[in-house]
């Protein structure tokens, strides 16, 4: 039950951030704008991190497809703000979907690299046990 009512708190602070984010230019103006418009970021941001260490998306988001998915169209994005995009809003959008595709690249070699000690383990083990098995001549 606890885990339940933090899960819901956690995604109703989500939606209210990415909500105040998104309608707070057609609300208000000027810097009651960006004040509301930087704390939605920052309230999503902080709710969505929080949510992405649960385990039922953590588990998604960590899986090869998903993975994937990530490096390659947030890198497509990044290179195609640079050029559609002007000014500051340009280099923004564009670093910072290069940055969600540089994290789901690391997130692709940590995988392969687990995956291949996982492998060296099981080889290693099964030369372990066929030594043991082998009787020793006298």
């Amino acid at each position: 039950m606890k885990s339940l009512l933090s899960s819901i708190v956690l995604w109703s602070l989500f939606l209210v951030g990415l909500s105040a984010t998104v309608a707070s230019g057609a609300v208000l103006d000027g810097t009651q704008k960006d004040v509301a418009t930087y704390g939605g970021i920052a309230l999503s941001l902080v709710a969505g991190s929080r949510i992405a260490k649960k385990e039922p998306i953590k588990s998604f988001l960590s899986s090869r497809p998903v993975l994937w998915f990530l490096f390659l169209f947030n890198g497509v994005v990044a290179a195609a703000a640079g050029f559609a995009l002007d000014g500051v809003q340009g280099i923004t959008a564009a670093a910072g979907m290069g940055l969600v595709s540089l994290g789901a690249g690391f997130g692709l070699l940590q995988s392969r690299e687990t995956k291949s000690r996982g492998t060296q383990n099981r080889e290693t083990q099964g030369l372990e046990t066929r030594s043991r098995r082998t009787p020793t001549p006298a």
